[in-house]
């Protein structure tokens, strides 16, 4: 079973796609989040659910105070799962968020996507090769507000992300069979007087 761990949608139960996803589990959020709220870097937030299956992270964020939330996700399936869910989510909230479900691809949907996300999350299939990873991250980075992070979801066993060159490693955190990579911009070096 998954549900929103906290905020105000907390404890409603999400539905999951029969097969073909791998939510993260409510240990691993419960972490991550609390720490993405110890950064300040939920609320009012604009967020981008990449690979999003039933879309929990993207609807995490949306229950603790997020601005915008697009969920990107290419199974006709899992898509309609994450649309149901998004209404659930804005019924708990009593509000009509501005959260999207984008049923495309994520490399088309970074090649037209407009405007800056501030928080970004990353779940794709542990079976996604790192030349894919590499390009979205590439395709992602101008996308970017300037403090924004971004959180690589991946296997334990697999090796760190390739980044392009305006992104750096900020930091990683393992679980179990889990391993997550939070990703920023890197700092423009200040120019000399």
């Amino acid at each position: 079973m998954t549900r929103i761990i906290s905020g105000r949608a907390g404890s409603l139960t999400l539905d999951v796609p029969a097969s073909g996803t791998r939510p993260t589990s409510d240990r691993i959020r419960e972490s991550l989040f609390g720490a993405l709220e110890s950064a300040d870097a939920i609320r009012d937030a604009a967020v981008l659910d990449l690979y999003a299956g039933s879309g929990a992270l993207g609807l995490e964020a949306a229950s603790r105070g997020a601005a915008s939330i697009v969920l990107v996700e290419r199974a006709a399936p899992a898509a309609a799962i994450a649309r149901r869910n998004a209404a659930k989510v804005e019924r708990a909230l009593g509000t009509t968020r501005a959260v999207r479900v984008e049923a495309t691809s994520v490399l088309t949907f970074l090649r037209r996507a407009a405007g800056a996300f501030d928080l970004v999350f990353i779940d794709p299939p542990y079976e996604l090769g790192d030349d894919e990873l590499a390009e979205a991250l590439e395709l992602l980075a101008p996308r970017l507000s300037p403090h924004a992070i971004v959180i690589v979801e991946r296997a334990a066993r697999s090796a760190e992300p390739p980044l392009p060159a305006p992104l750096e490693h900020l930091r990683h955190r393992s679980y179990g069979d889990t391993t997550l990579w939070w990703v920023g911009l890197r700092e423009a070096p200040a120019a000399d007087d």
